[in-house]
């Protein structure tokens, strides 16, 4: 395997850790703590996906939250009054799914507690962990204020089906972890402290099938979903931003 990749040092909202084996852990952060979600996460997403589907040394990719929060604050700190600033937003957000899907190997999403924003990244990967004490939520958009346009009306209405799906983004319904099961939207629940190790294990398991198989099987799987973000992602990032620049009505 080669030396340390140079992406592992360029993001500031993402810390790499890599095995022998070729199963990269990408951890999202904030300052080295749980993920207070902004500008510079989205930046940082749409770029390192990239990265990650490049480096063919990556066999598995584990995707998880730090400490006992996957994303649950935000503190949004840029502009999005203005059709250039909502336009960077726009360029960004259909990046972030459409690269996540570009990763040519297996992902396992390992959701380490609450993930009332973005939880949909970890909710497209092959397999998806829950720990006991995770939730799911969509609380930035409709209790924002805001159309549910960013891919999100992609991911849970294929998930939930278009009745369940739209409730939940509607109402901003909270999913616990057992519920999440009961839909089918994670695969096993697990106590906190075996999460990750449970992770690593199918990651191990994954890791010594053959090398073709893990890429062309990834490919298979992402088809059907990157033709679905292909539809509608542009044109759903499109609405949320005429929502938001419209501003409240009067």
């Amino acid at each position: 395997m080669s030396e340390r990749p140079a992406y592992f040092d360029r993001y500031e909202t993402l810390a790499f850790e890599r095995t022998p084996s070729g199963i990269l852990t990408v951890r999202l952060h904030a300052d080295g703590g749980p993920v207070v979600y902004r500008s510079a996460h989205h930046s940082d997403w749409a770029h390192a996906f990239v990265d990650v589907a490049a480096d063919r040394d990556n066999r598995v990719v584990i995707l998880t939250g730090t400490g006992d929060v996957f994303i649950e604050e935000s503190a949004w700190d840029t502009p999005m009054s203005d059709p250039e600033s909502w336009d960077r937003i726009y360029w960004e957000g259909k990046r972030v799914l459409s690269t996540l899907l570009d990763i040519e190997v297996p992902v396992i999403g390992a959701v380490n507690g609450p993930a009332s924003i973005h939880a949909e990244l970890a909710a497209l990967s092959d397999i998806t962990l829950a720990s006991e004490t995770a939730y799911f939520q969509d609380a930035a958009h409709v209790a924002g204020g805001a159309v549910p346009g960013d891919g999100v009306h992609v991911v849970w209405l294929e998930l939930l089906g278009a009745n369940r799906g739209r409730y939940f983004l509607l109402t901003g319904q909270r999913l616990s972890a057992r519920e999440a099961l009961e839909l089918g939207v994670v695969n096993e629940v697990l106590p906190p402290e075996r999460l990750m190790s449970r992770a690593m294990e199918l990651a191990e398991q994954l890791a010594a099938l053959p090398t073709l198989t893990l890429r062309y099987t990834r490919v298979a799987f992402t088809q059907r979903w990157k033709r679905l973000m292909l539809e509608s992602l542009g044109y759903g990032l499109a609405l949320e931003g005429l929502g938001i620049l419209g501003g409240p009505e009067t």
